[in-house]
């Protein structure tokens, strides 16, 4: 699915890209803080440190601004979770190793993954589609780890179930952030991933049996 082309006036690249940053910052903090519906583009002009006349010079509207968020979030957690996990081992090992760096990847962007989960549904119909298909190909990743671990004798699991597995393991990690009013009285990341993960095991396990 092609990248949805946000568009702007000005035409140096690096200065689009420099303002968009901005952008994407004090957004966070206003998502965050009021929703996306309560937020005006002027706000967001303010916290990103400029006019609302230069804000359009490098967006139509405020939903480009949601756009430019959740595309941006999503791009940083792909990143890291690329170099996180290992898609080539196929153990149990490089499993629980990836689990853990997508866990912390997310505890280190709490309020990007919060304002994600909340705000997704608001992008436009011609938006939407290609944000959410970013989150499949995460999901994706997982999946193959867990594919190669059970070609590799490791795991033995029916294709169903490989699916959920990795869909679970990623709202598993989404939910440390947008249920952390509750969670993170009671466990720190370290403590949360370790149960999530054995867990994880002991349903696997459990299936195996």
């Amino acid at each position: 699915m092609s990248k949805r082309e946000v568009q702007a006036s000005v035409k140096d690249e690096k200065l689009v890209k420099k303002r968009r940053d901005q952008m994407i910052k004090g957004a966070v903090n206003l998502f965050i803080e009021k929703g996306f519906h309560r937020t005006t583009t002027r706000e967001i002009a303010k916290a990103s440190g400029f006019s609302i006349g230069t804000l359009y010079e490098y967006i139509g509207t405020k939903e480009d601004v949601l756009y430019l968020v959740c595309d941006s979030i999503y791009d940083k957690v792909r990143e890291h979770l690329q170099k996180g996990l290992d898609t080539k081992k196929g153990t149990i090992d490089s499993l629980r190793q990836g689990i853990a760096d997508y866990f912390r990847v997310v505890d280190g962007m709490q309020d990007e993954v919060l304002v994600m989960y909340q705000e997704v549904k608001s992008l436009s119909k011609d938006a939407l589609p290609y944000v959410l298909e970013k989150e499949i190909e995460m999901v994706a990743m997982f999946e193959k780890v867990i594919v190669l671990c059970i070609e590799n004798g490791e795991l033995s699991l029916p294709e169903t179930k490989v699916k959920m597995i990795a869909h679970n393991i990623f709202v598993q990690g989404q939910m440390w952030a947008f249920r952390r009013w509750s969670l993170q009285r009671m466990f720190t990341i370290e403590e949360y991933i370790e149960l999530q993960t054995d867990l994880l095991f002991q349903a696997i396990h459990a299936e195996k049996r």
